[in-house]
C-alpha cells in the first residue's frame, strides 16, 4: 500500500478549505434578512459599518471587519443581483474570504474572480484607508471599474481608475462622447461598449482617494518613486499603503518581479560605440567566435573572437589598451546579437525597440532594459539609439508591493509557485474548489523530430477539428512562431485570427470570438488574459452554445513548453471553464528550445532508434516526464535567481525606506517640523554649532522665519534628492565590483552589505555637510545653482518611464542661468573649484 504525507497528515488544502465552511453557513442565512431591504437602507447599513470602523487603529479595525464580514458579504451579494443579474456562488464567497484573509485564491479560469474581488474590496474599503486592485492592463482596470462600479456604487463607496495618462471616478451620471475607436472596445460577449462610459476624468490625486482603486502594477510603482521626486506637498498623487488585491498575481509578482521599475533621464552620449560594436558583433560567428549559454541567456567570447575584434579595432590588447568600457560593449553587443531576438523577446515599432514579456507575450511600453543592453540591440536594429541614462529612482515589485499593510492576490495558477509567494510574500495559497465539475479532457503530448513534421501535423489537425467546427485556440511561445505557423494553416486553407503584441489592441474583440463555431486563433502567451472565451462567442444564443459542447468545446492547442509549468496551465484554463466541455494537448519536438537544452540524450536516442516520419509522432509518458522535470528545474533557477536580486534590492530597499521617510516628513511637515530638522544638523555639527546659530539668526531677521524655513525645506529636498542619485550610482557600481570578491572567498552579498552601509552613512554626513554649506547662501531669492539644476532633472526624469503620471501636467523646464567656468567657484559655497564640487 502506498502512503503518502497527505495521508498521515490529511490534505492542508482541504484544511484550509474547512475553516471557511461555517462563514458560508452565516453569510447564506442572513440572505433572507437583507433581500428585502431598500436600496437606501443597504447605503445606510455602508454607512453604519464605516461609522464602527472610524477612529480604530489597525488591530481594531481587524477585530470588527471580521465582525461584520458575513453581513457586508452578503450586502455584496444582494446588490451584485439587483445591478448585474449575478449571484456570488458559495466557492466565490470562500474566494472572498481567503482574499480578506491576505492571502492567494487560486482560481480556475472562468469562475469568476473579477466578482470575488468585490467582497474583500467593499469590507476593506469601510476602513477609509483606501484599497488598490491591482489588473494586468488599462483596458481591464477600466472594464473591471466600470463592471464592476455598478455594484459599489450601489453600496455607497466610490471607485477611481489610473490609466497610463488619465486617471477617472466612476460616476453613473457622466457619459463621455465616443470620439474615436480607442474609445471603443469589444467586451468578453464580443458586443462593441464604450470603455470610458461613467468614467470621469480626475486628478490622479482624486483617484487615489477614492475607496477603492483599480489601476496597473506599472502604474502604481511608478507613481510611488514619482511621489518621492515631487518637492510640493500639493502634487503627490499616493495615500498610504493599507489594501492590494493583484489580480493575475503570478504574472505580477512572480513573471514581472525580475525587471525592477526605473525611472531614469538621459544624460551624456556614448561616442557612436554602440553603432560601431553592432557592426563588429554581425561578423562575429557562434560557437567559433563566442558561445551562447541558452540556460542563463549569457555570451563568452572565444580567445579566437577577441583576436578579431582587436584586429577589426586596430589594438592590440582589448583588456589593457581600452579597458572594461570596451569590452563591455563588445560582451553586451554580442549578447544582443546572439541572445535577444526580434520579434520574440522585443518588436520594433516606429522606430523604436519595445520589450515584449515573454511570460505574456503583451508589450511592454516605458520599460528598457538597463546597462547598455537595450541601446545595443537599437544599434543592432538599426534604430535611433537613445542617450544613456541616469537612473533617479528604483524600486522592484518584490519590494513595493511589501509597502502594504496587507496583500492578497488571485490567479488560475498559482500552486507551482507556492513555495515562493509563501518564502518572500508571506502568501499562503488555497486553491478554491470549481463550481461546477470540471470535465476537460487533458490529453497526453504529442512527441515529433523536427519542428517543421510539428507545424505539419498542427496545421492537419487544426484542419480537421475546424472542418467539424469545433473552435481551436493555438497557443505559441512567440510573434516569430506565431507568424510561421500562419503560413502552414494558410496552406491548408484554414481560416484564422493571429493575436500577439503586434496586434494587441484588438485582443478584446479577437478573444471574444474565440469560442465561436469553425474559430481558429492562434495566440502568443497573452491568449486574452482576463477575458473569457465564451462557447459561440455569445451566451445569449442557447442553442449555438450546445452545439459547440457537443462538438467537445474549445480545443486549446500547444505548440511547445513554456519553461514554467503555471504558463502552460494557464493556455489549458482557457477551455473547460463553469463545466463546459473542452480538450487541450501540446505538440512538441526535440527541436524545441526546452526539449533541445534540457532533455537527455536518452530521449533523443530513442526517437532516432524508432524511424518515425517527420510528421509522425509518439506519446510517451517518460518523455513527457522528463519535460515537467526540466521545467521544475528551470521554475527553481528562476526562482533563485529571483530570490538573489531580492538580496540584493533588500539593503538598497532599507536605504529607499529611510531615505523616502524622511523626504515625504519634510515635505509634509510643519515649520516646527523643519527647524527641529534643522537643528538636528546644526546641533550633529559640534565644531561650528556656535557658528550655525549665528547664521540662523541672522537669517531670520534679514527675511523673516516662515521664508527662511520654507527655503531650508527646498534646501533639504535638493540635497537629498542630489546625494540619493549619486547614491545609487555607486551602489549599482559597488554590486558589480563585489562579484569579483567571490574569488577571494569572500561572500560578494555580506561584503555589498558591508559596503553599502558604510556608503550610506558617508552619504548620510555629506547631506548634512551640504545644507550648512548652503546655510550662510540663502538670500530672498534664494535659488542656488544646483536647486535649478534639480529642478530640471525632476521634469526631466518624471517623464520616463510609464508617461508621467500627474495628468498631462505641463512640465516646463527651469533657466540655468549664466554659465559658470570649471575653475570658477562653486555657486554653492563649498570654496571648491566648480569642477571639482557641482561641475564633476
Amino acid at each position: 500500500m502506498a502512503f503518502s504525507i497527505k495521508n498521515i497528515f490529511g490534505d492542508q488544502n482541504k484544511k484550509a478549505l474547512k475553516r471557511y465552511y461555517p462563514l458560508i453557513e452565516k453569510i447564506n442565512s442572513l440572505e433572507a434578512s437583507i433581500s428585502p431591504l431598500s436600496n437606501d437602507e443597504i447605503k445606510a447599513k455602508t454607512n453604519e459599518f464605516k461609522k464602527r470602523l472610524s477612529g480604530k487603529n489597525h488591530e481594531e479595525q481587524k477585530v470588527i471587519m471580521n465582525e461584520i464580514l458575513p453581513e457586508a458579504f452578503a450586502m455584496v451579494r444582494e446588490v451584485s443581483k439587483r445591478t448585474l443579474g449575478q449571484r456570488h456562488f458559495d466557492v466565490q464567497l470562500i474566494g472572498g474570504a481567503i482574499l480578506h484573509n491576505g492571502n492567494i485564491g487560486e482560481m480556475r479560469t472562468g469562475e469568476g474572480k473579477t466578482l470575488v474581488a468585490t467582497l474583500p474590496a467593499y469590507l476593506n474599503a469601510l476602513t477609509g484607508r483606501g484599497v488598490h486592485i491591482v489588473t494586468v492592463n488599462d483596458y481591464l482596470s477600466r472594464r473591471d471599474a466600470v463592471w464592476m462600479g455598478q455594484i459599489y456604487d450601489a453600496l455607497g463607496v466610490s471607485v477611481g481608475v489610473i490609466n497610463h495618462e488619465t486617471s477617472f471616478i466612476y460616476d453613473p451620471l457622466h457619459k463621455n462622447k465616443i470620439e474615436d475607436n480607442l474609445d471603443k472596445e469589444r467586451d468578453d460577449t464580443g458586443s462593441f461598449h464604450v470603455v470610458h462610459e461613467f468614467l470621469r476624468p480626475v486628478a490622479r490625486h482624486d483617484a487615489y482617494m477614492a475607496d477603492i482603486t483599480y489601476g496597473t502594477n506599472n502604474e502604481f510603482g511608478f507613481d510611488y518613486l514619482r511621489d518621492n521626486l515631487e518637492y510640493e506637498e500639493g502634487r503627490l498623487r499616493q495615500r498610504d499603503f493599507y489594501y492590494a488585491i493583484v489580480d493575475e498575481i503570478d504574472s505580477i509578482l512572480i513573471d514581472e518581479a525580475r525587471t525592477p521599475l526605473i525611472i531614469s533621464s538621459p544624460t551624456i552620449d556614448s561616442e557612436n560605440l554602440y553603432q560601431t560594436f553592432a557592426v563588429i558583433a554581425r561578423d562575429l560567428v557562434q560557437d567559433e567566435d563566442y558561445i551562447v549559454d541558452e540556460k542563463h541567456k549569457s555570451i563568452s567570447l572565444t580567445p579566437a573572437g577577441i583576436d578579431k575584434v582587436e584586429k577589426k579595432l586596430g589594438i592590440g590588447n582589448i583588456y589593457t589598451d581600452k579597458g572594461i568600457k570596451y569590452v563591455h560593449h563588445l560582451e553586451t553587443a554580442v549578447r544582443a546579437k546572439a541572445v535577444f531576438h526580434l520579434n520574440k523577446e522585443y518588436v520594433v515599432k516606429d522606430n523604436e525597440i519595445l520589450i515584449v514579456d515573454e511570460f505574456t507575450g503583451r508589450i511592454q511600453p516605458g520599460r528598457r532594459w538597463s546597462e547598455g543592453l537595450h541601446q545595443a540591440i537599437e544599434a543592432k536594429e538599426g534604430v535611433k539609439v537613445q542617450k544613456e541614462s541616469r537612473t533617479f529612482a528604483s524600486i522592484t515589485f518584490q519590494n513595493y508591493f511589501r509597502l502594504y499593510k496587507k496583500l492578497s492576490g488571485m490567479t488560475g495558477t498559482a500552486a507551482t509557485s507556492s513555495e515562493e509567494f509563501y518564502k518572500v510574500y508571506g502568501l499562503e495559497t488555497i486553491t478554491v474548489p470549481t463550481n461546477k465539475p470540471m470535465i476537460r479532457i487533458d490529453h497526453n503530448d504529442l512527441i515529433f523530430q523536427t519542428d517543421i513534421g510539428k507545424l505539419k501535423a498542427i496545421a492537419k489537425t487544426v484542419k480537421e477539428l475546424n472542418k467539424k467546427g469545433q473552435p481551436v485556440l493555438i497557443g505559441t511561445v512567440s510573434i516569430e512562431k506565431n507568424e510561421v505557423l500562419s503560413q502552414f494553416l494558410k496552406a491548408e486553407g484554414v481560416p484564422h485570427e493571429i493575436l500577439n503584441a503586434k496586434n494587441h489592441e484588438r485582443e478584446g474583440e479577437i478573444i471574444a470570438q474565440a469560442g465561436k463555431r469553425g474559430a481558429v486563433t492562434i495566440a502568443t502567451n497573452m491568449a486574452g488574459r482576463g477575458v473569457d472565451i465564451k462557447l459561440g462567442g455569445n451566451p445569449t444564443t442557447g442553442e449555438l452554445y450546445e452545439e459547440i459542447k457537443s462538438l467537445g468545446g474549445l480545443f486549446v492547442l500547444g505548440t511547445e513548453r513554456h519553461e514554467a509549468r503555471r504558463i502552460d496551465n494557464q493556455l489549458r484554463g482557457r477551455s473547460g471553464r463553469q463545466g463546459d466541455s473542452g480538450a487541450t494537448q501540446f505538440f512538441v519536438s526535440l527541436e524545441d528550445s526546452l526539449m533541445r537544452v534540457f532533455a537527455g540524450d536518452t530521449v533523443k536516442g530513442l526517437m532516432g532508434r524508432l524511424n518515425l516520419a517527420e510528421d509522425q509522432a509518439i506519446e510517451n509518458r517518460m518523455i513527457t516526464k522528463s519535460l515537467e522535470t526540466a521545467q521544475t528545474k528551470i521554475e527553481g533557477f528562476n526562482f533563485d535567481s529571483r530570490k538573489h536580486v531580492l538580496e540584493y534590492d533588500d539593503i538598497l530597499n532599507h536605504q529607499r525606506k529611510t531615505v523616502y521617510e524622511r523626504r515625504r516628513n519634510l515635505l509634509k511637515g510643519d515649520h516646527t517640523l523643519i527647524e527641529s530638522k534643522l537643528m538636528e544638523v546644526i546641533n550633529n555639527n559640534i565644531e561650528n554649532k556656535d557658528k550655525n546659530l549665528k547664521i540662523i539668526e541672522d537669517k531670520i531677521s534679514q527675511i523673516g522665519k516662515e521664508r527662511l524655513l520654507n527655503t531650508v525645506r527646498q534646501i533639504m529636498l535638493q540635497t537629498i534628492d542630489m546625494f540619493w542619485v549619486e547614491h545609487l550610482e555607486i551602489m549599482d557600481y559597488t554590486r558589480s565590483s563585489v562579484n569579483l570578491r567571490a574569488y577571494g572567498q569572500r561572500d560578494p552579498l555580506v561584503e555589498y552589505k558591508r559596503e553599502g552601509l558604510r556608503l550610506f552613512k558617508e552619504m548620510q554626513s555629506a547631506i548634512d555637510g551640504q545644507i550648512l554649506n548652503l546655510l550662510p547662501h540663502i538670500a530672498e531669492n534664494v535659488a542656488s545653482r544646483e536647486a535649478i539644476e534639480l529642478k530640471e532633472i525632476h521634469d526631466q526624469a518624471k517623464t520616463i518611464g510609464a508617461g508621467d503620471g500627474n495628468d498631462k501636467i505641463n512640465n516646463q523646464s527651469v533657466s540655468k542661468g549664466p554659465e559658470v567656468g570649471r575653475n570658477d567657484p562653486c555657486p554653492c559655497g563649498s570654496g571648491k573649484k566648480y569642477k571639482k564640487c557641482h561641475g564633476r
